[in-house]
């Protein structure tokens, strides 16, 4: 299966778990932001006080923690996509071309000059 064919699966599931609840009157754009910024700030707290090396060798019960965080701050974007009609694999395409334009890639040459 193609992972655009997985988001769709996704936003189809979201849309029968909400409608099942009947939570729609609930997911305005405002509160499907606000609610996927405290899911996202709950997985930055997965990490607070760790050094870079103890984020990248997570425990298990570390990683099921994070898993589950991004997990929450994914069904909140796939939501909010979904509520203002956003594609968001065309949407991620688009904006990778406009940072592509913004950020092309440095000559070999500019990268030694500035140490990188």
């Amino acid at each position: 299966m193609e992972k655009e064919d997985k988001l769709i699966e996704l936003r189809n599931a979201l849309r029968q778990f909400i409608a099942a609840r009947d939570w729609r009157q609930y997911h305005t754009p405002k509160n499907l932001a606000m609610a996927m910024i405290v899911e996202a700030a709950e997985l930055v707290e997965q990490f607070q006080w760790m050094t870079p090396e103890q984020s990248q060798t997570l425990t298990a019960e570390q990683l099921a923690a994070v898993r589950d965080e991004v997990a929450d701050t994914l069904i909140y974007l796939v939501e909010l996509a979904d509520v203002l009609d956003i594609d968001l694999i065309a949407a991620a395409h688009n904006k990778m071309a406009k940072n592509a334009q913004k950020y092309p890639v440095r000559s070999e040459e500019a990268n030694q000059r500035v140490g990188a």
